[in-house]
């Protein structure tokens, strides 16, 4: 077995401990893309897995306001409280954030595994939420003067 595959194995491990599905079946897909030699299909994951997660987190982030579980009313009143227009507002830095992260993450992929393993320690030993890879990169982003 290879050192990718042990890291890739090592990464599952700690996504099984830190109860990271997301994480473990991400690591699982990719080494069983490693072990059945379907290489090929690295490079279309490299070009646009990021886009088509953030396509997909966005879908799910907008259904209830699709379906309807989130009525107009609601999203007109938002601007009328304070706490909404916070939240507007750390919404805003958030996804500023998460686009120098995914910026940051694409020419210097060598953080991504740093990135990883900081949130799976996040979740197993703080109980955090394994949320943040993009926007860690971009607070990393900023820290480093890189975007």
């Amino acid at each position: 077995m290879d050192v990718t595959s042990l890291l890739l194995l090592l990464l599952a491990a700690l996504g099984i401990f830190s109860s990271n599905m997301p994480v473990t079946v991400a690591v699982l897909v990719l080494l069983l893309l490693r072990v059945t030699k379907l290489h090929s299909a690295f490079p279309f994951l490299e070009k646009y897995g990021l886009t088509l997660g953030i396509l997909v987190l966005t879908i799910g982030v907008m259904a209830p306001l699709a379906s309807g579980k989130i009525p107009m009313e609601s999203v007109w009143q938002s601007f009328l409280n304070w706490k909404s227009l916070l939240a507007i507002g750390v919404g805003i830095l958030v996804a500023y954030l998460g686009g120098r992260g995914a910026g940051l993450m694409a020419s210097q992929p060598i953080v991504v595994t740093g990135l990883l393993v900081g949130t799976i320690i996040g979740v197993a030993f703080f109980k955090g939420v394994p949320v943040g890879p993009l926007i860690a990169a971009g607070i990393l982003s900023l820290l480093i003067g890189r975007s």
